[in-house]
Order: structure tokens, then sequence, then C-alpha cells
């Protein structure tokens, strides 16, 4: 039996990060929780035998192009140094998403780990057969 693909979704934040995990054997995201930085990161990574980083690419709505905040560039140059592959994906609407999540349910997770599940299913819904 192949062993599934562990993939870590990342939604990141100035001063949070919110993480989720699934598999490509259910293709189902879960919110994982919130960590501060890259290091807490690694320390997931190592910890859940995280195989690949799904991490949330913010555009703007009107169009393709993106502005990030000089922070997540830098996350993202130390995400792909670390080794792991690592994919973008359009992560527009996901807090607001996570929001209505939460207002609309009683949700277990906080609003970043629940931006980042929906950026990891999103991943699964679109993208993960060419992966």
């Amino acid at each position: 039996m192949i062993e599934p693909i562990i993939y870590l979704g990342i939604d990141w934040g100035i001063s949070k990060i919110g993480l989720a995990i699934g598999d490509s054997q259910t293709k189902l995201a879960l919110p994982y929780g919130r960590v501060a930085s890259w290091s807490e990161v690694e320390k997931v990574i190592q910890r859940e035998k995280i195989d690949q980083l799904i991490i949330g690419w913010p555009r703007h709505l009107a169009d393709q192009t993106i502005d990030p905040h000089p922070g997540w560039q830098y996350f993202v140059d130390q995400a792909e140094t670390s080794g792991y592959p690592v994919h973008l994906v359009d992560e527009r609407l996901t807090t607001v998403a996570a929001d209505r999540l939460i207002n609309h349910q009683k949700a277990a997770a906080d609003q970043d780990a629940i931006a980042a599940m929906l950026i990891l299913q999103s991943f699964f819904d679109n993208y993960a057969a060419h992966y």
C-alpha cells in the first residue's frame, strides 16, 4: 500500500500563522492550530511528518496581481529553502469564509486555522491531482 502524502496548509499572518493538516488519501483538510513563527512551523512539520507545504498566496480581488507583505515573502523563502515542496494557493476570501464558518457554527478551531483549512481544501479540490 502506498503511504499517503501529508500536507500542511498555512495561512500566514503578521502576528500569527494558521495551520491545517490533510493527506493525499482522504483529501480532507482539518484545522490544526496556530503558531507565531517559522521555527514553530518547523516543529509541526517534524512532529506530524509533513511531506509538502501549501501556503496561502495573497492576491487582489480585482485582478491576479499580488502585493504581498515583505514578511510573507520572507516566510515563503524560508519554506522554500527548507527542502519541502511548497505550493502557493490563492487565498482570496479565506478569512471571510472562515468568519462565516465560525459565525454559523460553534467552531472548535480559531479563524487562522480555519482559513488554513480552507486554503488546503482548495488545494485538494483544485490542484492535488497534479501532484
